[in-house]
This record gives C-alpha cells, structure tokens and sequence, in this order.
C-alpha cells in the first residue's frame, strides 16, 4: 500500500443494523457495562455477585472490624443528635405530625444501609422534599379541615416517589436526572430556601393561621396582616436560638475541628428551648409548644395508601416531582463525597437504593427520605468508614421513639422555625451565582429563573421555567452548532479558528471552516445558509483586497461526531451551489459514523474520495499544489486535472 493510500480517509467496513442498534443502547443504557464483572463466572460466583450488586452491604460487610465500628459509632450518635430536631422540623415542614420525622429517620436508614453503594451518605428528611409535599399536596386538600386525608396522601405520594426512582434505576434511565442542570438546582435550592425561611415568620413570630402559597407576596401578606398577633415573646426567643445556631456555624467554619459544635448546636437548642419553656411555663403565655408525641416505633401505613382515592393523580404527580428532586440532591451529594474520598459509587443504584428505602417508608409511616448534604457533610466531619453510621443513627432514634418522645412535649414550635431558618440559610449558595455571572451568563439566567419562578409564583413553576430554559439551551447548541473560519498558525502546518488566534494567516484562494457538531434536521437548513454566507464574505473580502479569488472550500469535519439523512442532503446542495460558483468542496477527517453514511448515499461518489483528507494540512497542500500548477477553468475541469496529479 502506497504512502498516499495509507493517508486517504478510510471507509469503516459495514455493520449490520442490529448491531449498531445494539451498541449505541448499550451506550446510552450502560455506560459503565455492570455485567462486566459476571463474564467468565460459574454460576454460584454470579448468583453471589449479584446479591453484592443488589446488597453491598454483603461485599463490605465481612471485611468490616472493631476499627471502623468506632468511628462509625461517633459519626451515627452526631448526625442523630441532627437528625432527631432536624426530622421534627421538617415533618412540620410538610404540614405532617411531627413525630413522622423521627419514623422517617428510623426505616430509610436502615434500608439504605443495606442496598446504598455510598460510605458517607446520610439518611434522613429534607427540607426542600417537605415543602414541595406540603404545597403541592395542600393545593388540593386543606391538612386542617381533613387531616386524616392528606397524611394517607403523603405515604401514597412517598410510595409514588420510591417506585418512580427505582424504576429509574431499574431501567437505567438515571440519565434523566442530569436534565436537572447546576445551575437549575443552584437556583432552585436557593429559592426554595427563602421561601421554606419566610414561611417559618409563622412560629418565629408566634401566628396560629397562616396562608398555604407559597410565593413571597402571600407569605409576606400573611404575615403584615396579623401584626397585631405578632406575639414578641415568641419573636425574642426564635431570634435568639437563631442566631445562637448561625454562630455555632460560624466557628466551626473557621476551625472545622470544632465542626461537632454546629452539629450539636440543634439539639441542644432543643434540649434548652424545652428547659425554658418547661421551667418558666411559657406555653402559657404565647409560646406555642409540640404537645404529645406518641411512644413507640414506627407502626405500619401499608393499609392507608391511597390507590383508589380521587387525589390519586395528585399523589403521583408529588411522588414523581419530589423523587426528581431528591434524587439529584442525593447523588450529587454522595457523588461529590465520594469524589472527595477516591471511590466511586453507581448511579443507578443507589436509585434504587432510594426508591426501596421510600417504598419501605411509605409503608411504615414514614414521608420522603433522601440524603441532604448538610447531614452528610456532618457525617464526613464526625469521620464515618461505611454506611454503619446510618445504622446507628436509626438505633439511636429508635432509641428516642421507644423512651424519649415525651420529654419533647415542651419543645417549642419557634425553635424548630429557628433550626429550618438555620439549615436554609446555608443552601441560598449566593457565591455559586456570583461565580454562574462571571463564567456564563446563559447560565446564571438559568439560575436566577428557577430562583425568581420558586419565590414569585410556586415551586413547580420555577422547576418547571428553569427545565425549560436548560433544554431550551441545549435544543440551540444542537440547531445552532458553531462554524468557524480556520487560518494557519505561522511557522507551524497547525490551523486554528481566526478569532482565537488573530495572528492565523489566511491561505490565499482556500477557505477553510469547521463545524462544531453533529448535523442533524434541526440545524442542516442552517449550516447551508451560514456556509453559504461565510464564503460569501470571503469571496467580498478578498475581492476587495485584490487578492486571488477563491477557488476551494474545505469542511473540516473532525468535531462532526454524527449525521443523519437531512446532513447528507445538506452536503450534497452544498456541493451544487459550489459547482454553481466553480468552487470545489474537500472534506476533512470525517469520523467513522458520518463516512459510512456518506459512503451508503454514494455522496463520496460525487464528492469524489481524493477529495477527502485526514487532516486540513493535507487539504490545503492538495489545494496549493492545483493552484500553482494550473487556474482551472471549470470545477468540471479541475476535478479531471486533479484526478491526473494526486
């Protein structure tokens, strides 16, 4: 085989369609091929290897030693000293009996201890979750006029929730999640966080009603129309234990040593906060207190989903909102810890962690579950080994449900407004915006969106506005891909775009351009346009120059990673209107997918393959050479002279 042949464009061999179907699923599907590790196996090792896959805990768990116990146990006993106001907090959040929080910090953990592929990730309540339950459940029933109703509403929706994600995972569909862009959830968290803190204006300032919206205009209404309840006892006490927690934060920042100072910083509020209110009785003078808790554990709720209820679509359309969200949170979360540690976790199942973890939830009294940063970050901080620390969370909870729920029947309600105020004040990321600004702006719009959308209108319209405006952007990537003009860099054979380097020169009659992406239907019509007008003003450029005028047109087509049938009829007019101008086209590096397509519509035919090179130097060397060898008359003569000196 000659030098020349061994530098021509190869065409890969055919590939039955099958196949191809199959490899691009496979790529789409299973990215990272988990059956991998079951080829080759007899089949007691793959019957073993597959309850590792569904169980880690049986992989890690006969490694597991006194060492990694002790660590786990501190970990466990600090996040549950947050877990426990925290979940209390939440649960009324959600406008859902406040024992509700503790059940839910008791089942998931467990659950995800056993089926989670994450070392650092804790279990528990969200904030966010609780507000979307509560205002997307309250649109339709009032949880004050028929209590009973909406809490059997909230297990069928955490049920919906566990089988939307499982079924993500199960599916391999994780995909989906990553529509949720940084910055969407950058702004969504952010809003959702200003309005879960004025929304606890209720318990700071001690109100008995209080408006279900959730945009800023009617919280604030509520909250300017009652002044005269305004209770400053109440208003006194919750800005005291708020600003007790935001110094707690404070120093463990600045000596993250100290981080068991803002993790018990909760539950010490609470302890003292009941001390108070039981030494001073001040319940009796306005200070609003959670009254009974019931002992004991979680009691099963399997007979109060709500399948034939008339708000079934509403549960399912809570369920399915509230698991996108906490599923990103959680991943992401456990993602950037695994990251930091230097291991990895699966995606896909640790979604179906998390839909069996809330299918077992709703079935035992419990509401959304995932795994909140601020929880795991104090997991990291109190050093866990394995997802052991979640089980001792569960047991110390359990603990608490079994012995310790009436010493909480002081505890006043300001307080826990005080913790939420806390733990939101810490998810409005301004810094993350300011740093969305000065990189892209597209995407700090993203972001301020969702933030304007969630505190302006409601949370799902802000969702939905920020989605909208990510796709939007990613449907412009796809029907606006880049073309750009490349000129030689001097001294050197590489060619790089004319705007990055001003210094390229220009090659004298050839045009060189390249297009940034896949052409498909949606950008084809496009591209033969923006084509057409860059050598539109070319050819006006070097008119007005006195330069040589243009005679060929190279398509560097290396970032071109796919074509479909509408790309292919846009070369080809592309090559009419050059023949109409007696302008030839050459192609540049096409990969193997765009040259088996332009090989099966006989486009190389037309084309011709000596007008196909593997680099643009080669190009432009082909082109130099014809120009100084001859001034072709016609583009029908240069393609015969051309066929005569390659």
């Amino acid at each position: 085989m000659g030098q020349e042949d061994q530098r021509r464009v190869a065409i890969p061999p055919p590939q039955p369609f099958v196949k191809s179907l199959k490899n691009t699923l496979k790529e789409t599907f299973f990215p990272d091929d988990p059956l991998r590790q079951f080829k080759n196996q007899p089949p007691r090792r793959k019957f073993i290897l597959g309850l590792q896959y569904l169980f880690p805990i049986i992989e890690w768990g006969p490694k597991y030693n006194l060492n990694l116990f002790k660590s786990d146990l501190i970990a466990g006993i600090t996040i549950a000293s947050l877990a426990i106001p925290q979940g209390i907090s939440y649960a009324k959040l959600a406008n859902l009996p406040p024992i509700l929080g503790l059940y839910s910090s008791f089942v998931p953990p467990l659950i995800y201890a056993i089926m989670g592929s994450s070392k650092d990730l804790a279990v528990g309540t969200v904030a966010v979750g609780s507000l979307l339950t509560a205002s997307m459940l309250s649109d339709v029933v009032n949880v004050n006029e028929n209590p009973k109703l909406y809490l059997h509403l909230a297990f069928t929706a955490t049920f919906f929730t566990g089988l939307f994600e499982a079924a993500l995972g199960i599916f391999r569909l994780g995909f989906i999640v990553e529509f949720l862009s940084h910055a969407t959830i950058v702004g969504f968290m952010g809003g959702a966080a200003t309005v879960v803190s004025l929304q606890q204006l209720k318990g700071i300032l001690g109100l008995d009603h209080f408006t279900s919206a959730t945009d800023v205009v009617s919280v604030m209404r509520s909250v300017f129309s009652q002044r005269h309840k305004w209770r400053w006892e109440s208003a006194v006490l919750g800005i005291g234990f708020l600003f007790y927690l935001l110094l707690s934060r404070y120093f463990s920042k600045k000596k993250p040593k100290l981080f068991w100072i803002s993790a018990m910083a909760p539950l010490t509020s609470v302890v003292l906060g009941t001390l108070l209110v039981y030494l001073t009785h001040a319940e009796k003078h306005g200070i609003q207190v959670i009254g009974d808790l019931k002992k004991g554990i979680n009691p099963l709720s399997i007979t109060d989903l709500e399948f034939g209820s008339a708000y079934l679509t509403t549960a399912i359309k809570t369920g399915i909102v509230t698991g996108l969200i906490a599923l990103a949170e959680g991943i992401a979360v456990g993602r950037s810890f695994a990251m930091y540690k230097n291991y990895n976790i699966d995606g896909n199942k640790e979604m179906i962690a998390f839909g069996m973890m809330n299918i077992a939830g709703s079935c035992t009294s419990c509401y959304l579950t995932s795994g909140p940063f601020s929880r795991s970050a104090v997991n990291v901080n109190a050093g866990c080994k394995t997802a052991v620390s979640n089980i001792v969370m569960a047991i110390a909870v359990m603990i608490t449900l079994l012995f310790l729920t009436p010493l909480f029947h002081y505890t006043p309600l300001v307080v826990l407004s005080s913790i939420i105020v806390g733990a939101m004040l810490g998810l409005i990321d301004y810094e993350a915006a300011i740093h969305l600004w000065h990189i892209d702006k597209f995407d700090f719009l993203v972001c301020m969106s969702a933030y304007v959308g969630v505190v302006f209108t409601n949370i799902e319209i802000g969702l939905i506005m920020a989605v909208g405006l990510s796709l939007l952007r990613l449907l412009l990537f796809i029907a606006r891909p880049r073309t750009l003009v490349l000129g030689n860099i001097p001294g050197s054979k590489i060619y790089r775009n004319v705007d990055q380097y001003p210094n390229t020169n220009n090659v004298s009659g050839v045009l060189v351009l390249e297009i940034d992406g896949p052409i498909y239907f949606a950008n084809s019509s496009y591209l033969r346009e923006r084509i057409s007008r860059w050598i539109d003003d070319e050819e006006d450029r070097l008119k007005s120059s006195g330069e040589t005028s243009l005679q060929y047109v190279i398509l560097d087509m290396s970032a071109i990673g796919n074509i479909d049938t509408s790309g292919i009829s846009m070369l080809e007019e592309v090559k009419k209107i050059l023949d109409r101008r007696e302008l030839k086209l050459g192609l540049v590096n096409p990969v193997a997918e765009v040259m088996k397509k332009m090989n099966n519509s006989k486009f190389i035919e037309k084309i011709g393959q000596e007008w196909i090179f593997l680099t643009v130097e080669d190009a432009v060397e082909a082109c130099n050479f014809m120009l100084h060898t001859y001034k072709p008359k016609s583009a029908t003569d240069e393609s015969e002279m051309h066929s005569n000196n390659v």
